[in-house]
């Protein structure tokens, strides 16, 4: 049930809060889901978000790094209240699908066989009624 939500997807945006630490926690049970469910050239994002409340922070940004590096994820850290860092966010993960899909599409050109010039294929034109009317008139078959 599951695949059928991810199947097709491109990218993924993984989010936790950095005043939570709950959230943070949960993020390995997400990206094993994630990974199991989803194309497996996925591109994921993993976004710290609500940092405008420093005050109440329970995540620090290296803790952030640092399960963005052990995953191969990318990694950035938001505010949506404040704007901070959104739109670079979808900006950055769209860049990288369009990378990713460029390089796919030129590796495909690449293994694509060409037919040689030198080979031609003649077309001739063909009058199928009249042939059907011969096979008709002349006995059994």
């Amino acid at each position: 049930m599951l695949f059928r939500f991810y199947r097709g997807a491109k990218g993924a945006l993984l989010v936790y809060s950095v005043i939570e630490r709950e959230s943070f926690v949960n993020l390995g049970k997400w990206l094993s889901e994630l990974r199991e469910n989803s194309p497996k050239d996925i591109t994921i994002m993993l976004i710290g978000n609500k940092i405008d409340l420093a005050d109440s922070r329970e995540v620090l940004t290296h803790e952030g790094t640092n399960f963005a590096e052990e995953n191969n994820l990318n990694f950035i850290e938001t505010s949506a209240k404040e704007a901070t860092n959104v739109e670079y966010a979808f900006l950055s993960i769209l860049t990288d699908i369009f990378e990713k899909n460029k390089k796919k599409e030129l590796s495909t050109t690449e293994n694509v066989k060409t037919v040689s010039s030198s080979k031609q294929i003649k077309l001739e034109e063909r009058d199928f009624k009249n042939e059907e009317q011969k096979k008709g008139s002349g006995g059994c078959c």
